[in-house]
């Protein structure tokens, strides 16, 4: 079969074929703990699982609005004023299936082929794989763990040229946990500012999940505004990855081109995921601190856990549910058919060895670190630290 030439510039998704990988292997009986996939554990808040079961026994089974229904764009233009004082109105929202089309979406309206766009390395693992789709061209800016992986506003300026047409981001991080600050944002803002055709895709689906203090979007800033996009949703602060919604909030141009891409590939998300996330956005935010306080007890068990392996270089991640740890003082070491050259062997070695997965940096622009989730039980983070640990004091 002869496949378009655009799958040859697609790769799987590492977490993916991970969580896959792990599937497999305790399909054959082998207790793996899996920490690849970022998808918290709790279950969704009651009032919205009442909120979708009442949409279903009074048939709200209808086409939607392209966007969504006005009642939740309107809901979400309150959210995004009550949560992160931003003023967009409800023809500014797209409401889409996941943070992921959301994304994608605002890529097709604004990159042509051979645009550049400008990636902080490490990265969300699909932020490449969308440019690479629009034909665009990815310039990374590399972040290392001595600046709590963050760039700064000379490293943007320096990867800025006259073909740049985009920044992608997120803030907390996927995969460092990285927040960026108030300060830290303005200064970026700041440079984008001066190059009038630059556009931003702030990715802020972790917002709930911050350790660090008060969440901080880059489009409260009045002169660089119209041009971000601000990505958010439900499934990471609320529990609800199955669900399939994410939203912007953008110029009023580019959600209309937004609405237009996605009337041709999905129209409307699901209609009874509309009232789920109604209910949602329109929850005092409190409720998420439960769960963020408890995935702020599991960061620091992973980070005693860690701190006791020799040679794992370690920072403090101030949000979402990673850590990234730097593994280079184990490269050229072995222990019976593995030796290990990258974060890649090191992963596939973990996961032979101690039976558990995690995600090579490869997949997030460095394969100098590994990415371990701790979106599970704690009893299940501790036993997993202990199997790594035990693995790795075997590599000599």
């Amino acid at each position: 079969m002869i496949l378009a030439e655009r799958l040859k510039k697609l790769s799987e998704s590492q977490t993916i074929a991970m969580a896959r990988k792990s599937r497999e292997l305790i399909a054959q009986g082998i207790d793996i703990i899996s920490l690849s996939l970022g998808e918290p554990d709790f279950t969704t808040p009651k009032p919205i699982k009442e909120a979708a079961i009442n949409a279903i026994n009074n048939d709200f089974s209808y086409y939607t609005h392209v966007s969504g229904y006005l009642e939740l764009r309107q809901a979400i233009s309150k959210k995004f004023k009550r949560d992160n004082n931003l003023d967009y109105e409800a023809d500014q929202i797209v409401v889409s299936t996941g943070a992921k089309q959301a994304i994608i979406n605002a890529v097709l309206c604004l990159v042509n082929p051979g645009d550049e766009v400008i990636v902080p390395s490490p990265y969300w693992v699909s932020y490449i794989e969308m440019i690479k789709i629009a034909d665009g061209i990815p310039i990374i800016v590399p972040a290392k763990i001595d600046t709590d992986f963050k760039i700064s506003p000379q490293q943007l300026e320096k990867a800025i040229t006259p073909k740049t047409r985009l920044l992608m981001f997120s803030t907390p991080c996927n995969p460092t946990g990285s927040v960026y600050s108030k300060d830290e944002l303005k200064a970026l803002a700041t440079v984008i500012e001066k190059h009038k055709n630059i556009y931003i895709i702030a990715d802020e689906i972790y917002e709930h999940i911050n350790f660090h203090g008060k969440h901080e979007s880059i489009a409260q800033f009045d002169f660089i505004k119209d041009r971000v996009i601000t990505v958010n949703g439900v499934s990471k602060g609320f529990a609800m990855t199955g669900w399939r919604s994410g939203y912007i909030g953008a110029s009023k141009e580019i959600a209309k081109a937004c609405d237009k891409i996605q009337g041709q590939f999905t129209s409307a998300t699901c209609s009874i995921t509309q009232k789920a996330t109604h209910a949602a956005v329109e929850l005092d935010p409190s409720i998420t601190e439960k769960m963020r306080d408890s995935f702020h007890k599991r960061r620091d068990i992973v980070l005693n856990e860690l701190k006791e392996v020799k040679g794992l270089i370690l920072n403090k991640p101030q949000g979402a549910f990673y850590v990234f740890p730097d593994v280079t003082s184990y490269f050229g070491k072995s222990f019976g058919n593995h030796t290990i050259k990258n974060g890649t062997d090191l992963c596939a070695y973990l996961l032979d060895d101690a039976h558990v997965a995690i995600v090579p940096g490869e997949a997030f622009g460095d394969d100098n670190y590994v990415r371990i989730s701790y979106a599970t039980a704690e009893e299940k983070l501790i036993e997993a630290m202990r199997r790594i640990k035990t693995s790795l004091e075997k590599l000599k």
